[in-house]
C-alpha cells in the first residue's frame, strides 16, 4: 500500500513539476516571438540616441510599450521629465527590474563595420537601447507569467535615464522610490556572456568654472585675468596630486570651454572632472582635494572659481544568494549563434580591434561563475544596490573584444547581433523575476545577506548632495 502511494506521489510530483517546466517554457518562446518586435523598439531607440535627460522620445516609446501591457505608469518621477516607473500587479514580493535608455556624445556611427558617422550627436556606444528594451520585455514577460500562474505581487519597471554622468537613479533612490522594493534586478550590455559578483567604482564628477577678465591678448595683455589659465593651473596641480593618490584612484577631466579666440583673453573658462575609487570614502576625500587645487589655480591666477556637481554614485554592493540565481538562469538560456551574415560582419570589427576573427566562442559560451570582480567603471546602479538586494548579468550584444563606449559598440547595436544578445538578457531576467516571485525564502535570504553586508545601521548620503537633477548637464 505504501508502494502504491509513494508512486501516486511521485507521478504527481512528476506531472506538477513537468507543467510548471512547460509553462517557463511557454514564456521563453512567447519572448522568442516578440523578438522582431522588440528589436524594433531597440532600433528605434538606437536611431534616435538621445543623451542624458534628453531622452523624451525613448523614454515615451518605453512608457507606451509598456502601458499597451497593462502596466501603470508614474512619469516625470524624482523631478526628472524622462523618469518614470510602470508598474503591474499589487503587494509583496515587489521585484523591480531597471533600464536605460541614454547615449554618449560624440560618437554617432553607422551599423557598419568601420569608422562612419551618421551625421548626429550621440550614439549608442553603452548599448542602452538594448538595456531598456530588454528590460521592458522582461517586465512585460514575468507579468503575463504572473497572469498565466495566479500568481499575486508586484512587477515595477524603472524608466532610469541619464546613467552616463547623470546619476539618474541617484535622485530615485533620494526621493525613496526603491524603498519598498524587495529586490532589483539589471543587466548591462557587453561582449561576452556573464552573471558572476559585479563591481564598480565608487564616483563624485563636478564642472569647475572660472571668472577672469576679457582684453587684448597682444595690446592690452596686462589688461586681463585668463579664465583659461585658470583651467590650465588647476589641472597641473591634480596632474600632480597622481602621484600622491591611492593606487586604484581615478582622475580624469575634459576642459570643455577654453574660450573662443586666440587673440581675446578668456573672460570663462569649463573643465569637467571625474574622481573615483571602489570606496565612496576614498572617492570624497580625493574629490575634496581637486576642489582645493581649484580654489589654489583660482588664486594664482586672479581669476574666481565656482564649480557644480554633476554626478555622485556608490560603490556596487555584490549579492551573491541573487548572483548564483541569475547564473544558473543565464546559463539555462545559453548564448547566441551567429549567422554566416553576421560572423563576416564579426570578422571585420574583430580586424579593427587588432584581431584576426571574431571569438564567436565568447558569444556562444556563459562564462564560469565568480564571486569576486575588479571595478573599472561607475554605474548609478551602485546607490540602488546599497538601498535594496540588486543583481545584474552582461549579454554578449557586442563582438568580443570590443569596448564599451567605442565605435565599435555602437556599430553591433545596430544589427541583429545586439537585438540576439538583448533576448538573452530579456529571457534570463524573465527566469530570475519568476524564480524570486515563486520562491519568497529565496527573497529572504538575499535580504538577510543584504544587511549584513551592508550593515543594519547603514544610513544613505548621496555623493551629489541634495542639489536638483542635472537636467542641463549636456547641454
Amino acid at each position: 500500500m505504501k508502494k502504491s502511494i509513494l508512486s501516486i506521489t511521485s507521478i504527481l510530483l512528476f506531472v506538477f513539476v513537468g507543467n510548471a517546466q512547460k509553462k517557463t517554457e511557454d514564456v521563453l518562446k512567447k519572448l522568442d516571438s516578440k523578438s522582431e518586435v522588440y528589436g524594433g523598439i531597440a532600433q528605434n531607440i538606437w536611431e534616435l540616441a538621445e543623451m542624458g535627460y534628453q531622452e523624451e522620445k525613448s523614454s515615451a516609446l518605453l512608457q507606451e510599450t509598456l502601458s499597451a501591457e497593462g502596466f501603470t505608469i508614474k512619469k516625470g518621477v524624482a523631478g526628472i521629465p524622462t523618469a518614470f516607473i510602470a508598474e503591474y500587479g499589487s503587494g509583496a514580493p515587489v521585484i523591480a527590474i531597471m533600464g536605460e535608455y541614454d547615449a554618449l556624445p560624440g560618437l554617432s556611427q553607422e551599423a557598419v563595420p568601420e569608422k562612419k558617422s551618421a551625421g548626429k550627436a550621440a550614439g549608442h556606444a553603452c548599448g542602452h537601447h538594448l538595456f531598456g528594451t530588454a528590460s521592458t520585455a522582461a517586465a512585460i514577460a514575468t507579468k503575463d507569467w504572473m497572469i498565466a500562474s495566479k500568481t499575486s505581487g508586484t512587477i515595477r519597471f524603472y524608466g532610469t535615464p541619464a546613467e552616463e554622468g547623470g546619476s539618474g537613479k541617484v535622485y530615485m533612490v533620494r526621493e525613496g522610490l526603491f524603498n519598498d522594493v524587495d529586490i532589483a534586478l539589471h543587466w548591462h550590455p557587453s561582449s561576452q556572456n556573464a552573471a558572476s559578483a559585479g563591481a564598480a567604482l565608487a564616483n563624485k564628477s563636478a564642472k569647475f568654472r572660472f571668472y577672469g577678465v576679457s582684453s587684448h591678448a597682444a595690446a592690452a595683455p596686462q589688461m586681463g585675468r585668463s579664465a583659461l589659465d585658470g583651467v590650465e593651473a588647476m589641472n597641473a596641480m591634480v596632474n600632480m596630486m597622481r602621484e600622491h593618490v591611492i593606487q586604484e584612484a581615478r582622475i580624469h577631466y575634459v576642459i570643455t570651454d577654453g574660450g573662443k579666440a586666440p587673440n581675446v583673453v578668456p573672460n570663462f573658462a569649463e573643465v569637467y572632472y571625474y574622481a573615483r575609487h571602489n570606496t565612496r570614502d576614498v572617492v570624497i576625500d580625493i574629490f575634496d582635494r581637486i576642489v582645493k587645487a581649484a580654489e589654489g589655480a583660482a588664486l594664482g591666477t586672479g581669476t574666481t572659481m565656482d564649480y557644480e556637481m554633476i554626478g555622485g554614485t556608490h560603490e556596487l554592493l555584490p549579492n551573491l544568494t541573487l548572483q548564483k540565481i541569475m547564473h544558473d538562469n543565464l546559463s539555462k538560456v545559453g548564448g547566441l549563434t551567429y549567422s554566416a551574415e553576421e560572423k563576416a560582419f564579426a570578422d571585420k570589427i574583430a580586424v579593427s580591434l587588432g584581431q584576426k576573427e571574431a571569438d564567436l566562442a565568447t558569444a556562444k559560451n556563459v562564462q564560469p561563475y565568480k564571486t569576486e570582480a575588479r571595478a573599472f567603471g561607475s554605474t548609478d546602479v551602485g546607490d540602488v544596490s546599497f538601498t535594496v538586494p540588486t543583481v545584474g548579468m552582461g549579454a554578449a550584444t557586442w563582438v568580443p573584444g570590443t569596448p564599451a563606449h567605442s565605435w565599435q559598440a555602437v556599430a553591433a547595436g545596430g544589427t541583429s547581433i545586439g537585438k540576439k544578445g538583448m533576448m538573452v538578457a530579456a529571457k534570463t531576467l524573465t527566469l530570475t523575476a519568476i524564480d524570486l516571485f515563486k520562491n519568497k525564502d529565496l527573497v529572504a535570504k538575499a535580504k538577510a545577506e543584504f544587511i549584513e553586508k551592508r550593515g543594519a545601521d547603514f544610513k544613505y548620503v548621496p555623493l551629489l548632495g541634495d542639489r536638483a537633477p542635472a537636467l542641463d548637464y549636456r547641454n
